[in-house]
């Protein structure tokens, strides 16, 4: 018994025949792409595992890139494609007609294909959908119509199942002999006659029982499903808790739909942790390889942002213009306070951020981390305030100057701490992404609670 569709040719396994793109075998595709040794380029690119080949097609040139899938032709694998940075991904299929995009669609796994049609724009979608063909169309229409990022989306939709009452032997019998199976699996999922899923019997299990064993008697029961909507980061927090190799997809009623494999999992949390990531540093995602044009349009609007904060900081400073040009020393020293306030609060905001997303922060321990990070801070505060002050006291000579900074110091490490905790718990509780918004609030009180703290102490102890 058996919901696999259709299946596609199983990817090259990455053997002692492959090479590694190391550099020197990257140079040597190139010096071979630039003396037009074609044959020399077909040899070396024809001995790289489909992943490295994508990685060299991401890394020269587009004038190269160009050359090198010309040269390649029908040898160059389909798999390279999915494994395609987007943005490169567009300029190579830039390359093929609607007919052959179609084409290398077609021989994706189903994950991978839907993948690559859902980065299109509408009507370039539209138009490889309909030269698709039907039974493969269909599949991936189906998968679209699932939310982005969800486990319908990323879910496989070939898996092998089979009914409680057949034996291991009968098992092993028909994995055997059905050719149409998934290239990999490794479980075979218990469903009864509408496709519930039961239980689960891993491989290692089957192959070492008897073949006059019912399934039924060694299935691990209490089978996890995970529902077809479920976001992709539910799903991977789920495979993490769980140690699963594999996961079934259940859609309206229970019905087994698909299944989730760890090596789809593995996508979406480095997905995940680059989209956090870049989000932190005010990037909406990887521009590497996008143009110059498009690179500068993504991050001008977070930049705006940014000038933004600055002003408001600088706002503040001006509101103590006086006391700084009586003493020139603060506007010498008052960067040190703002820059530890900043450097301390980012350190405590990636923790909150890492926490939340591994779903390691709940109500339960929300205020004893928040109560942990503004003690840390306190201490720092204290030990770099020492520091501070006594070189300011050499630097400047001034005893009260010292303890000016001191105290700055102090308080903007205890505000740092107490806000690079909260504000992503904030956030969060908001429904708003913390590794999105929370940098932009830490930065505007760590510089305006320094610059006020410092500037204010010293036009109240020092004129």
């Amino acid at each position: 018994m058996t919901e696999a569709l259709e299946t596609t040719p199983e990817k090259e396994s990455a053997d002692e025949g492959h090479l590694e793109l190391r550099e020197e075998v990257e140079r040597a595709i190139v010096l071979a792409l630039d003396s037009k040794d074609h044959d020399k380029v077909r040899e070396l690119a024809a001995d790289l595992y489909y992943a490295d080949l994508a990685d060299l097609i991401e890394r020269i040139t587009p004038e190269e890139r160009d050359e090198l899938i010309e040269i390649m032709g029908d040898d160059l694998p389909v798999d390279v494609i999915a494994e395609l940075d987007v943005a490169v991904r567009d300029d190579v299929f830039d390359e093929f007609d609607t007919n052959e995009l179609a084409e290398v669609v077609t021989e994706l796994d189903t994950d991978d294909a839907v993948m690559v049609v859902e980065e299109l724009e509408e009507h370039e979608k539209k138009e490889l959908l309909e030269a698709i063909p039907p039974e493969n169309r269909n599949l991936i229409e189906e998968a679209l119509a699932h939310p982005e990022d969800s486990a319908g989306r990323m879910m496989q939709r070939e898996f092998v199942a089979a009914p409680e009452f057949w034996t291991v032997g009968e098992t092993i019998d028909f994995v055997r002999g059905e050719t149409n199976l998934p290239d990999r699996f490794f479980n075979i999922f218990i469903v009864d006659p509408a496709y519930h899923p039961l239980g689960v019997v891993p491989l290692s299990h089957l192959m070492r029982s008897s073949r006059e064993t019912k399934l039924q008697e060694i299935m691990q029961g209490n089978l996890k499903t995970i529902p077809v909507e479920a976001d992709q980061e539910e799903v991977a927090f789920l495979f993490r808790q769980r140690d699963l190799v594999s996961a079934p997809v259940v859609g309206a009623g229970g019905r087994m739909v698909g299944v989730i494999t760890v090596d789809d999992v593995v996508d979406v949390i480095d997905e995940e942790h680059e989209e956090d990531i870049m989000r932190l540093g005010g990037v909406t995602e990887d521009d590497l390889y996008d143009s110059v044009v498009d690179t500068t349009k993504a991050r001008f609007a977070w930049l705006l942002v940014n000038l933004g904060t600055a002003i408001v900081a600088s706002v503040v400073i001006g509101l103590f213009d006086a006391t700084i040009e009586q003493i020139v020393a603060l506007a010498v020293l008052m960067p040190i306070v703002a820059s530890m306030g900043g450097n301390a609060g980012t350190q405590t905001l990636t923790v909150a951020v890492r926490a939340l997303a591994m779903k390691e922060v709940s109500s339960t321990n929300a205020l004893r981390i928040i109560v942990k990070e503004l003690t840390v801070g306190g201490v720092n505060g204290v030990l770099f305030a020492i520091l501070s002050g006594a070189a300011a006291w050499v630097w400047f000579g001034s005893g009260a100057l010292a303890m000016v900074i001191a105290a700055a110091m102090v308080i903007n490490m205890v505000v740092a701490g107490l806000a690079g905790a909260a504000i992503p718990l904030a956030l969060e509780r908001l429904k708003i992404d913390p590794a999105v918004a929370s940098s932009v609030f830490l930065t505007t009180i760590t510089d305006v609670v320094g610059f006020f703290a410092f500037l204010g102490l010293a036009a109240l102890f020092l004129l």
